[in-house]
């Protein structure tokens, strides 16, 4: 929580995206462009093996004070304690449970991974960050 500038006890109304974990560049966090093989940093244009990408945390959420309805994103690994591993070992268990299960589909994974998040964070009070 580097640079907060204040903190606020707010409900989580809704989840606003279905993909919680993305690549990550290691030096400045930017998503990569990621490939059966490489990786890419767009922004700051580190490169590497795909299989060396790093993963982080992102949850969009829709939350609400007794004032106010507001967008946030949390990112990072504020988020370990709540999905109980590191986003870099949640990737990985997601793919080995889509290879072990033969899934060629990760919808289902997918879907209920949404609905796992959901339950633990909706109607929750918490308090941000800002």
């Amino acid at each position: 929580m580097n640079g907060v500038q204040g903190l606020l006890a707010a409900s989580v109304i809704s989840v606003q995206n279905s993909c919680f974990i993305y690549p990550a560049c290691q030096n400045c966090f930017s998503r990569l462009a990621l490939d059966s093989r490489r990786f890419n940093c767009l922004k700051c244009g580190c490169t590497g093996e795909a299989k060396g990408a790093s993963y982080r945390y992102r949850l969009s959420l829709k939350i609400a004070d007794t004032n106010d309805l507001l967008d946030i994103t949390v990112f990072g690994s504020c988020l370990d304690p709540f999905f109980g591993v590191t986003a870099e070992n949640l990737q990985r268990y997601i793919q080995d449970f889509n290879r072990l299960s033969g899934e060629t589909n990760t919808e289902s994974s997918t879907r209920a991974l949404v609905q796992a998040v959901e339950t633990c964070f909706i109607g929750k009070r918490f308090i941000f960050g800002l």
